[in-house]
């Protein structure tokens, strides 16, 4: 599986009309569509696909043709989605009409071709699943921890500074974590 950490934009044309898809991290989907619909005024269509991993790590997919005719939009962008084995990701395609109908044929196939674009672009990444690990060190190996998780390209690191000691929580790959384990316990 593969995912993105930043926002990408592709752009595909045919017989005038225009397709701009937007292919985000899913944290970033909710709202998009709106703020879309309100940043292009006279398109036609917001139509999204996307796919993550629940809590339980099954893969859930959802999409959406946005008055488009059914299956000629959301589903083919879905598709593409899947082809690349993209995972916790949303793409939104705004549809600006051309005066020249595509057919659902014509439609399906531009709508892929417009996430195609996007992913073309974009720069993927291999997914890996991501833990949380909590430990509590003295002040004086807070340095220690700080120079090993910077080592270990470890960033998502919250702590807070408790009475007598500092409480961490990570977030990271679970080879990562390991490795700071086990550098941590020959300090």
């Amino acid at each position: 599986m593969q995912t993105i950490e930043e926002s990408f934009v592709g752009k595909y044309e045919v017989k005038k009309s225009k397709f701009i898809a937007h292919l985000v991290p899913i944290a970033q989907y909710k709202g998009l569509q709106e703020k879309l619909k309100a940043e292009h005024p006279k398109a036609r269509h917001v139509v999204y696909a996307l796919r993550y991993l629940n809590e339980f790590d099954q893969i859930v997919e959802n999409s959406s043709d946005d008055e488009e005719p059914k299956g000629a939009a959301g589903v083919p962008s879905l598709n593409v989605l899947r082809g690349k084995e993209l995972i916790n990701v949303a793409v939104l395609t705004v549809r600006y009409f051309g005066g020249t109908k595509l057919g659902i044929g014509g439609m399906a196939r531009a709508y892929a071709s417009a996430v195609k674009e996007v992913v073309s672009v974009a720069d993927i990444k291999k997914y890996e699943k991501e833990f949380s690990y909590e430990f509590h060190s003295s002040y004086s190996d807070v340095q220690k921890s700080e120079y090993l998780l910077n080592k270990l390209e470890i960033f998502q690191v919250n702590r807070e500074f408790l009475g007598d000691k500092v409480a961490w929580k990570i977030r990271s790959t679970e080879e990562k974590i390991n490795k700071f384990k086990e550098e941590i316990c020959k300090k």
